[in-house]
């Protein structure tokens, strides 16, 4: 009897505006969009499914009963217990948006690396660095509107 493998079922970014995420990857690198709403995209290029969800930047600190409202994107939870009730809870947070650091990053081959830093750049992409000539073709990288690392490959 075979052992059961695993299958990649799609690759999932958190963006806070899905559907203008979803229009930077079918315009910018011509992924099909299979379904697109407010909070949730499907897109998909060959047998890669990219998944786009919403994520949503407001996070509370809650002191007793009252709460304010602060804009993050990463938080650190603290609760303090009494019983079962929850006395105080205070979420620290740092933006990473703001941040240049680096998590997973797409790789893509590309017909074309300039006309696509162009058109990624015309959709909101920033270029991380110079387009490099490498013996093997040309390389580049570029954050997407949310700060995704993308890399493009043109094969010489």
């Amino acid at each position: 009897m075979a052992a059961a493998t695993a299958t990649l079922r799609w690759v999932l970014q958190m963006h806070r505006d899905v559907p203008r995420a979803a229009r930077f990857y079918s315009e910018g690198l011509d992924f099909s969009v299979n379904v697109c709403t407010l909070r949730w995209a499907e897109l998909q290029s060959g047998p890669l499914k990219l998944a786009l969800m919403h994520t949503n930047d407001s996070i509370s600190a809650k002191f007793g009963q009252d709460g304010v409202s602060i804009n993050c994107s990463q938080a650190l939870l603290f609760s303090l217990w009494k019983g079962s009730k929850l006395v105080y809870s205070v979420q620290m947070c740092s933006n990473l948006a703001s941040q240049r650091i680096y998590s997973s990053m797409l790789s893509f081959t590309v017909p074309d690396i300039n006309s696509t830093v162009t058109r990624l750049l015309s959709l909101g992409a920033e270029l991380d660095g110079p387009i490099k000539y490498e013996i093997h073709g040309k390389v580049a990288a570029v954050r997407c509107i949310d700060g995704h690392m993308l890399g493009l490959f043109e094969p010489a």
